[in-house]
């Protein structure tokens, strides 16, 4: 094994950056140019299936079985245009990552020819096995069908995958019974139930707004490694990260990587990965270096959430893609090297109307400054409510490894909003007068309160790199995603929660106004004025990894829930499921089967990092450990046998023993974590086995990395067989 490490070194001292040909210089000459958009529909499909269309994406209206036909055709003939053969329902089950089936266009006809055939039939409608993705025991292997059906609000593409080309059509997945399978059909009934709920919201300020958008604006995290060093680390190739890895004399301590110049290899990969996400309409916009060493982040301009959403499981399907044309692996596990900060995915969101309006920018006059204050309020009464919620929706093995760990937000979920408004929330408590308000009282810029709404500006917060949960100007940014995760799970629970409260501040704002005969804009403000006072305990502005706010937290209330298996427990609880049931998103049957899924989905990850960790100890580390002790043991014979004694033996006799030590102590911690793992395979029940994993087993994983990580410090250089942080890090 010496070999493959060297020898893998030696080809990435070989590596030149690839070189790359763009389709053209300008980048809109070729934006969207594989994506069955607006333009491509305006030349392929008739007025009627046009509209039929544009209706369907606008209000959700169905496009019934004729025009889905010429629909069909059209969109076959603009794909066959660009090369595809084949087509596939790409949609995003409960693993993760995304699934397709391809089927050919061509079907054969008599006499021994053939067509190339897509109809409406198989465009609205596919059926793949149900049983064979994650379904929390809701469909049994021998009732296997399921249904994916096609989501015309997010726009078909062609995929190139080496020479092929495939249509590929965005769709929901649900079982044969109805219920959802993926992540997009609660996501869109989520967009759905926000969008009604913020619309008669909005109608208080202006009744001209006919529709409101939800809006999502992503930043990808990852890393790079070179492919040579990823194939010779089985933890990487099998679990996305390192299990063990000697800290090296230099990681991120200089903080010269961070917005650093980008290395060349990493630069190519990067105009390559923008040149394919660009042809398939994915607004990248922003690279950069991250504050660890050979860590990027890529992010889009923001868009309407369920594209959004889209683009990023596209993205990081294109990113491993991309990565082997470079002779490169991307890492997206949310900590693959301890010694240095994780990857995340930072949700930024926000709402914008048909008007032009963003909802949670700041106005310039006094009415558009308390619509901005009703929303901006109400999200902040919908996280403090369900804090546990959003908490749970952020949960997986990946993240436990990296929330806390003084490089992203803690698992305590608290809100940062910045002095500025901060200061406005407390004047709005203290000062507002219930009863006398008029919108035409004008705006002092000094911050002072007039009868309740205060001068804002757009960039009126800093930053805090602590918070979960953060406004930033004009949007709030959900810290906490996980670089791995799918962007849906957060959201959709984000679109429900705040769905929730705008219904409910509708209902007593109405209350007010009709019972007490207040004035609309004054019961508004009464009513923001309790929620801010309901929520204060979710704001907190300071640094949210000290311990102090640990304890602070746990005065106010507020949930630390530090693992997957406890953090999960949300998703089921009695508020939840009414939460969900209340506002169409999950049945209790789909609820409960999503929380068996992601408990077993923990426990596999996690058996399956324990096992390449015993795998790793018993065939690489221990046998590289126990021949250098041989030498050690053949170098002291030999000295003794030449007459040298005591002072002159005591550093060899010194390595010696500290190598013996950890040899046993990798040993036992491996056998103990078998034994362990062992139990925690025979429970039945998907919550007992999951904490078991997370209590008994993934606990030893810290003991044997010790050892471990000794044994590679003293054990001769020349000997160790698994690349080193240094040589895995510093890609250039």
């Amino acid at each position: 094994m010496i070999n493959v490490r060297f020898n893998s070194l030696d080809l990435v001292s070989k590596r030149q950056a690839t070189p790359i040909k763009r389709p053209n210089e300008k980048i809109s000459e070729y934006f969207g140019s594989h994506v069955f958009n607006d333009v491509s529909m305006r030349e392929y499909l008739s007025e009627e299936a046009y509209l039929s269309v544009m209706s369907a994406i606008e209000s959700g209206r169905k496009i019934d079985r004729e025009v889905a036909d010429q629909v069909a055709a059209s969109m076959k003939a603009w794909a066959m245009n660009k090369g595809a053969t084949h087509f596939t329902h790409w949609f995003q089950p409960l693993t993760g990552s995304t699934a397709e089936k391809h089927d050919s266009f061509f079907t054969p006809t008599k006499g021994g020819a053939g067509i190339e055939n897509f109809n409406g039939d198989k465009l609205v409608q596919q059926e793949p096995d149900a049983s064979s993705f994650p379904n929390g025991g809701i469909r049994n292997t021998f009732e296997a069908r399921g249904y994916t059906a096609w989501d015309p609000s997010s726009p078909a593409f062609v995929m190139e995958i080496g020479s092929g080309k495939t249509l590929c059509i965005p769709t929901i997945f649900v079982s044969y019974t109805g219920e959802a399978l993926d992540y997009k059909a609660p996501l869109l009934k989520s967009l759905h139930t926000l969008e009604k709920a913020a619309l008669d919201v909005c109608h208080y300020f202006d009744k001209n707004v006919k529709k409101v958008t939800p809006t999502l604006g992503w930043e990808q995290e990852y890393f790079l490694v070179d492919a040579a060093l990823y194939d010779a680390r089985p933890d990487l190739a099998l679990s996305g990260r390192t299990v063990f890895g000697q800290i090296g004399a230099k990681g991120q301590q200089l903080e010269d990587h961070y917005f650093g110049s980008i290395p060349e290899r990493a630069y190519a990969y990067m105009l390559d990965l923008e040149t394919e996400c660009h042809k398939l309409g994915i607004p990248v916009s922003t690279r950069h270096n991250e504050v660890a060493p050979s860590q990027y982040e890529c992010a889009p301009i923001f868009e309407d959430m369920n594209l959004a959403v889209d683009h990023n499981q596209l993205l990081m399907d294109l990113m491993d893609r991309v990565a082997r044309r470079h002779n490169l692996r991307v890492l997206l596990h949310e900590k693959p090297y301890a010694s240095v900060n994780g990857s995340g995915k930072h949700n930024n969101w926000s709402m914008g109307t048909d008007t032009g309006k963003n909802l949670l920018s700041p106005g310039k006059t006094p009415k558009t400054n308390l619509q901005f204050l009703a929303f901006f309020v109400n999200t902040i009464k919908a996280v403090n409510d369900n804090e546990e919620l959003l908490r749970a929706s952020i949960a997986s093995a990946g993240n436990d490894h990296r929330l806390g760990a003084n490089e992203a937000p803690p698992a305590i979920i608290s809100i940062f909003i910045g002095s500025h408004l901060s200061k406005v929330l407390d004047a709005i408590e203290q000062k507002v007068s219930d009863k006398n308000f008029s919108e035409q009282d004008k705006l002092d810029l000094k911050m002072e309160i007039h009868n309740g709404i205060p001068d804002l500006l757009l960039d009126n917060t800093d930053r805090n790199r602590t918070s979960p949960f953060a406004f930033t100007g004009n949007k709030f940014e959900v810290r906490a995603v996980g670089s791995s995760a799918n962007c849906a799970q957060p959201m959709t629970v984000l679109n429900t929660i705040v769905a929730n409260q705008l219904k409910q501040f509708k209902k007593e704002v109405d209350a007010i106004i009709r019972k007490e005969g207040e004035k609309k804009d004054a019961a508004i403000l009464r009513v923001i004025r309790e929620y801010i006072i309901d929520s204060k305990r979710i704001i907190f502005e300071k640094d949210g990894y000290s311990i102090e706010w640990e304890k602070e937290a746990k005065k106010r209330g507020l949930s630390n829930n530090k693992t997957t298996p406890k953090a999960l427990d949300a998703y089921v609880s009695e508020k939840s499921l009414k939460l969900f049931k209340d506002n169409n998103i999950f049945t209790e049957v789909e609820i409960e089967a999503r929380h068996e899924i992601l408990l077993e989905q923990y426990s596999k990850e996690v058996q399956i990092e324990s096992r390449v960790l015993g795998e790793l100890v018993y065939n690489y580390v221990l046998p590289t450990a126990i021949k250098y002790q041989n030498t050690l043991i053949e170098n002291i014979t030999g000295l003794q046998s030449a007459g040298i004694k005591g002072e002159g033996l005591k550093a060899q006799q010194d390595l010696l023993n500290k190598i013996s030590e950890h040899i046993n102590k990798a040993k036992k911690g491996v056998d103990e974590m078998i034994e362990e793992r062992k139990k925690a395979n025979k429970l039945d029940n998907e919550r007992q086995k999951a904490a078991a994993y997370c209590d008994k087993v993934k606990p030893l994983f810290d003991t044997i990395r010790y050892s471990v990580e000794k044994l590679e410090f003293f054990v001769d250089n020349q000997e160790w067989p698994l690349p080193k942080y240094r040589e895995m890090l510093f890609l250039r």
